[in-house]
């Protein structure tokens, strides 16, 4: 238990900032399954929209430091360049 009235107060800050941070990254990682389920079922309508919303969402999770933002570009690029070489078949 903290001693100091400051220390207390990271606590509860560091605690909420995780709820916060595990919240987000979920998003982005739901998001990201969405997106390949949909590109390995082969349904490109559905895919096109869930690699857009995965992409939105991985762009926010690096904007907001729940991931680095080049961590974000890399998952990004793959998914997409993925959805590209399943809609040349």
């Amino acid at each position: 238990m903290p001693v100091h009235e400051s220390a207390a107060k990271r606590v509860r800050q560091t605690a909420r900032r995780r709820a916060v941070n595990r919240a987000r990254m979920d998003k982005v990682r739901k998001a990201v399954k969405q997106a390949e389920a949909a590109i390995a079922a082969g349904d490109m309508k559905k895919a096109v929209d869930l690699v857009r919303m995965a992409e939105s969402a991985l762009a926010k999770g690096g904007k907001a430091g729940v991931m680095s933002k080049k961590a974000a570009s890399r998952k990004t690029s793959r998914l997409t360049k993925r959805l590209k070489t399943t809609a040349k078949k």
